[in-house]
């Protein structure tokens, strides 16, 4: 596994995520508005550098938003526009206990059952999901950021009406697609 988070890093310096920013933002361009969210390095740097690395790839531009359950959760972050998966890197190691909560607007990353398994797809809590949060008894979901722009957004996206996605065997996919059409890393203030 040292091997995969050295490999990483090294990747994460060749191009440019702004290591030495403790709070970068990204700007989300949805087909619903924009969304600006700020990712803490301090208490999540392994998935703070993991997201950046996809984000300044171009591995979120012109992808979908594939699960949306109002009053939970908003997803994105692994689907083209033609509803395939996109490749993705080595799975990252799950920072959930570093005391950030699954709170209402803040942004996580998503998961397998494996507690380490998280790889492009993030997603955004649109309710107070403290059960996501780590237990003494199970991992949690890693928050890596919240929203500080575009609240109102993530709330129109979360209302949008879903259906079971036949193709790809899905429930809680929305009817009418939610583009992220491009992710970008802001400039540093």
């Amino acid at each position: 596994m040292l091997g995969l988070s050295m490999s990483l890093s090294s990747m994460a310096l060749a191009i440019d995520i702004q290591p030495n920013t403790l709070y970068p933002q990204v700007e989300l361009d949805t087909s619903m508005g924009k969304i600006v969210v700020e990712l803490d390095r301090t208490r999540a740097p392994i998935t703070v550098d993991n997201f950046l690395t996809y984000v300044v790839k171009g591995h979120y531009n012109n992808t979908l938003f594939h699960r949306v359950i109002a009053n939970f959760v908003v997803q994105g972050g692994g689907l083209d526009l033609k509803q395939e998966e996109k490749p993705y890197d080595a799975p990252i190691v799950n920072e959930s206990g570093n005391g950030l909560s699954n709170s209402f607007g803040t942004i996580a990353m998503a998961r397998d059952n494996d507690p380490h398994s998280a790889t492009s797809q993030f997603y955004f809590n649109v309710a107070d999901n403290d059960r996501l949060d780590p237990s003494s008894r199970r991992w949690g979901y890693a928050v890596f950021g919240e929203v500080t722009q575009g609240e109102e957004v993530l709330v129109a996206m979360a209302a949008v009406a879903t259906e079971h996605n036949n193709k790809l065997d899905w429930p809680d996919f929305p009817v009418e697609d939610i583009i992220l059409k491009k992710a970008t890393l802001l400039p540093r203030k």
